[in-house]
């Protein structure tokens, strides 16, 4: 069977991201993390060991479900991107169209009574969710429980969003990377010269929603990166309009930031330093809604 021709610009009809999961065997720690970045748990779920933390439009997924971990092959005491969450159109439809693709389907997960969200196999053991937007009500009514009234939580960084995920990726695969988000999710591939915060390396591919990028990053050999390498969503860059008002604001409530002759926080971006077992995020000057913010270095 020939898989079906895919539209021209928007294929699942993606319109952003709808939550960002952290697979933890230190969820308390992890959590304290998010909360210096400005998060605040708002839910817990019914049955398992998740939590949902929330700031502004960003909702972040702590699992320390013991399945869960499981299924990620990585060390004890290690906090790793598990999962993307992408709103789409219809969830069925694009999840069909993905797996006709030739995209892998993930079991369900989901226990009796909670929400099934059909998901596919993405970088080393990562999921890809697919997330219906046609629901009346929150996918997180389902599963969670509220911890107050009020699910809302004002940014301490205004106009903070997310801006997009850092790949590792094996050496040479960037053809093949490419080619698995352009077929079955319709990113494309903008020019070498372009760059987002200030890293100088790696490619970087535009939703074709345009509401968030994926930078593939091949091993380069210097000091930024470790010398064990895994293909792995490996950290996730925020979008703030003003990177140096972020930093002052955010290193007042303690949170460290790189500041060596590799990387120092500038005008393009800026890495904190190692939060929790590795965890690090990155901050991206960039305004959420405006074009792709190109700079060559």
């Amino acid at each position: 069977m020939n898989p079906p021709t895919a539209p021209a610009n928007n294929p699942l009809e993606m319109c952003g991201i709808e939550f960002i999961e952290y697979v933890s065997s230190t969820p308390d720690e992890l959590g304290a993390v998010l909360v210096q970045l400005g998060f605040r748990l708002v839910a817990r779920h019914r049955s398992r060991a998740v939590c949902l933390y929330r700031q502004g439009p960003i909702n972040l997924i702590i699992n320390a479900d013991p399945l869960s971990r499981s299924s990620l092959d990585r060390p004890e005491g290690d906090n790793q991107i598990g999962a993307i969450a992408i709103r789409v159109a219809n969830a069925t439809q694009a999840y069909e169209r993905c797996i006709q693709w030739g995209a892998w389907p993930i079991p369900t997960r989901a226990g009796a009574m909670e929400l099934n969200i059909p998901g596919i196999h993405s970088v080393g053991d990562a999921i890809l969710y697919l997330v219906d937007q046609r629901r009346n009500v929150s996918i997180y009514d389902v599963d969670f429980d509220y911890l107050t009234d009020d699910g809302g939580v004002e940014p301490v960084v205004p106009g903070l969003h997310v801006f997009g995920v850092v790949q590792y990726i094996h050496s040479g695969r960037s053809p093949e990377w490419i080619d698995f988000y352009s077929q079955l999710l319709g990113f494309r591939a903008l020019p070498p010269h372009t760059r987002f915060g200030i890293l100088p390396h790696g490619t970087i591919l535009e939703s074709p929603c345009q509401q968030f990028y994926l930078q593939l990053v091949e091993p380069v050999g210097n000091a930024l990166f470790d010398t064990e390498w895994h293909e792995q969503l490996a950290r996730l860059a925020f979008g703030v309009p003003d990177v140096l008002e972020a930093v002052r604001v955010l290193k007042a409530r303690g949170v460290p930031f790189q500041d060596n002759v590799f990387i120092a926080p500038d005008a393009h971006g800026a890495i904190t330093a190692a939060l929790s077992y590795d965890v690090n995020f990155e901050f991206v000057g960039h305004s959420a809604g405006q074009p792709f913010p190109e700079h060559t270095p």
